[in-house]
């Protein structure tokens, strides 16, 4: 059997088109009010990408969710309601609520897991949002998300999605911290 150039060729360009799509810059010179903050530089950010990301969203997830404790009808998520998995962070009212500094993972079991959690919140009443700070986002995660039914905020829109719901500038509150939590190298 001979090889087929053509069938190699749409091999080739289906994986380039999929590496390209999952590729982060190196040279993304891109801040946030959190790096702000902070003073942390992307170049600082670039000698760990993993550390920075899980420890930023961390900061995002709690900040978020003291803000919105402010509002009525927050409440915690628990893991018992939802078996052994917490698929939110919050609740505020019938809004299921996640918070995620950027995602950049695109692995089957984040994507399957972004579609399933978001059913089954569909399924039991609530409407999942996800906040996103960054816009710099993994393409396929979006898709992934939206296919489970997740209403997803990026970057400023995040920023007014949270001054609608409980009437805070978020992110002019971050930027009045000033120059108090400058990290020392």
């Amino acid at each position: 059997m001979a090889i087929n150039d053509t069938e190699i060729d749409r091999l080739l360009k289906q994986y380039q088109e999929s590496f390209s799509s999952k590729m982060y810059s190196d040279n993304n010179d891109d801040t946030d009010v959190l790096m702000s903050l902070y003073g942390i530089t992307p170049d600082l950010k670039r000698e760990n990408k993993q550390y920075w990301g899980r420890e930023l969203g961390m900061v995002w997830e709690k900040l978020t969710k003291e803000y919105f404790k402010t509002h009525n009808d927050f409440r915690e998520a628990g893991k018992t309601e939802f078996g052994t998995d917490k698929p939110v962070d919050y609740f505020v009212g019938n809004l299921a609520i996640d918070t995620k500094y950027r995602v950049g993972s695109g692995d089957s079991g984040t994507l399957k897991k972004f579609k399933e959690y978001g059913k089954m919140l569909i399924s039991k009443g609530y409407e999942p949002v996800f906040l996103f700070l960054r816009d710099d986002n993994l393409a396929a995660a979006i898709t992934a998300a939206r296919s489970g039914g997740w209403t997803i905020y990026t970057g400023e829109d995040t920023f007014k999605f949270i001054q609608e719901q409980i009437n805070i500038d978020l992110k002019e509150k971050i930027a009045e911290f000033g120059e108090n939590y400058l990290i020392e190298r």
